[in-house]
């Protein structure tokens, strides 16, 4: 049957394929559009004179119930239509029609979202925060959701996209994965990422540093779910904070980790660290895979997360190495690296001072007739700043512009064919509530925000828009936003960005996941489903195999830490 709806699937998109122009391949599946983080939206309707006259579709309804923290995904190939995705921390998830904002189908009976028991935090309810996955190929939509109960349990759902229906073997109950994974101390905030059939999912611990929280990525195959594998780092803490969460090549997993706890110089153990993961995940622990500053012990001293940010994929042709991974840190400073050999502890390629602390938020990249840059919001100064990657041996980092900028969004880009008329874009969230519009070169205002249907409300920090068609679509609480180019029908967007080239891979370790009997989950993450049109009823989710427990050392007493934003 699995095999029937999987060919059934393929060939609907076989179809839909057949009838639309290779460059209307617009799906938005992931967090900043790409594997790689970039954030990179190629759509030729977005020039700077349409882009300067942008308008809120004020017909779109997009009606929800819940706070937003996940970016929207864009899905079309199916039999109602472009959709839009999005996920509530209510744990209401929605299909709305890409047009007019109705909604195709809805889940709010995926289990009650946590609003009291968490031992800190700074976001309140908490159920779905963390940027959802689809893969287009079988029409699945991937989630995880902090679920109330007792205990209070995180569960990794897999959904029929185009009905809502709950896919059979699902959801896996973290808990009882046999991880030695405890739903109480963790929190997802990053996104999720599909990578040949894995689907992985990051954690962090909660904004206070409570409890017994290690840094997580627990990976679920996607065809077959009682198959579950998982790392986290050796020490307390090491929280993977960033919103883009998984960064990949296609072919190995990118995290960067925040501060561990109860460490010693000279005994790093897994934190203040950009981490390469092979599929399972696994990790070699070889410093081929890992990078840390020398000064990683001072940055768990000071809370000054080196992942304040998330990992990101920049190809610097010319540049020796070309293939890179981008840190921002806590500390200030951009850090790129070779993804090819990390390093271990070690200098990295090439740093420098942004002037800017960076915190729980994505950056972007792009590439025009000038150069190749990053972007990101340096927080406590409010602005948005440009950074330039110059091909050298090593490359350079040298400032590009910044600009003054009220709010709390992650930026990403538009540009009409990959390389011309890039325009940064960021929400004032949490702050003048408008989108901007930026020259990608220069800094200059292209969008200056609207006028008065432009104004939003309930924008969340950190989270970003995605493109579509000639469109903006924004998720924010109780309510998602588009916003239409100027001067008829929108263009279709070109196909994305190719992934970066996959580095090597190192020697694989045993795998950490072997199939173990299953259990149920708690009655309040059975879903019954309420998606419209009515799906085929969910099953009770398979037995989830069980890993062998990875040791943790013992915990030690801590001093308090500072308040993490």
């Amino acid at each position: 049957m699995k095999r029937l709806i999987f060919f059934s699937s393929l060939i609907i998109i076989l179809l839909w394929t057949a009838v639309l122009p290779t460059n209307a391949q617009v799906n938005v599946t992931q967090e900043h559009n790409n594997l790689s983080r970039d954030g990179l939206y190629i759509d030729s309707a977005f020039t700077p004179s349409n882009a300067a006259n942008l308008t809120r579709d004020t017909n779109f309804s997009g009606t929800i119930v819940g706070n937003v923290h996940a970016q929207p995904l864009y899905i079309e190939g199916g039999p109602n239509g472009p959709m839009v995705i999005v996920a509530t921390a209510s744990n209401n998830v929605y299909a709305l029609n890409a047009t007019t904002g109705t909604v195709i189908w809805q889940r709010t009976d995926i289990g009650p979202a946590v609003t009291s028991g968490l031992p800190c935090g700074n976001i309140n309810p908490v159920g779905i925060i963390g940027t959802p996955v689809v893969d287009l190929a079988s029409r699945s939509l991937f989630f995880d959701a902090l679920i109330s109960g007792n205990p209070i349990k995180h569960f990794i759902y897999s959904l029929n996209v185009d009905t809502g229906a709950t896919h059979a073997g699902w959801p896996v109950d973290v808990n009882n994965a046999g991880l030695g994974f405890t739903s109480l101390a963790q929190e997802d905030r990053g996104a999720m990422a599909l990578v040949n059939g894995i689907v992985y999912v990051p954690y962090s611990g909660y904004a206070g540093d409570c409890g017994d929280y290690h840094g997580w990525v627990v990976g679920v195959h996607i065809d077959n779910p009682s198959v579950v594998g998982g790392w986290a780092t050796d020490a307390t803490g090491g929280g993977i904070w960033g919103h883009s969460g998984v960064a990949s090549d296609g072919t190995n997993m990118f995290v960067i980790t925040g501060n561990t706890f109860n460490t010693s110089p000279g005994n790093w153990m897994g934190g203040e660290a950009i981490v390469r993961l092979q599929a399972g995940p696994t990790f070699t622990g070889n410093p081929t895979d890992f990078w840390a500053p020398a000064n990683w012990h001072d940055l768990d001293v000071g809370d000054t997360d080196l992942g304040g940010c998330s990992a990101i994929l920049i190809d610097v042709p010319g540049a020796t190495p070309s293939q890179l991974v981008l840190a921002l840190g806590k500390d200030g400073n951009a850090y790129l690296v070779n993804r090819n050999n990390l390093g271990g502890v070690a200098g990295p390629v090439i740093s420098a001072g942004v002037d800017g602390t960076m915190r729980g938020q994505s950056s972007a990249t792009y590439t025009t007739a000038q150069g190749t840059y990053f972007v990101f919001r340096a927080e406590d100064s409010n602005q948005i700043k440009a950074y330039k990657i110059t091909p050298a041996n090593p490359p350079t980092i040298t400032f590009a512009w910044n600009v003054s900028q009220n709010g709390k969004g992650s930026p990403w880009v538009t540009t009409t064919d990959g390389t011309n008329n890039a325009i940064v874009w960021v929400v004032g969230a949490q702050g003048d509530n408008r989108l901007h519009g930026y020259d990608g070169d220069t800094g200059n205002v292209v969008f200056a925000g609207g006028g008065n249907n432009e104004l939003m409300t309930g924008t969340r920090k950190w989270n970003s828009g995605m493109v579509a068609r000639g469109s903006i679509y924004v998720a924010n609480d109780n309510k998602v936003y588009k916003f239409n180019v100027s001067g008829g029908t929108p263009t279709p967007t070109p196909t994305p960005t190719v992934t970066p080239t996959a580095t090597p891979v190192s020697p694989t370790p045993t795998p950490t996941a072997t199939p173990i009997p299953t259990v149920t989950p708690t009655p309040t993450a059975t879903p019954i489903s309420t998606a419209t049109p009515t799906p085929s009823p969910s099953m009770t989710p398979t037995a989830t195999p069980r890993v062998t427990p990875r040791p943790h050392p013992t915990r030690r007493p801590r001093p308090t830490p500072p308040p993490r934003p």
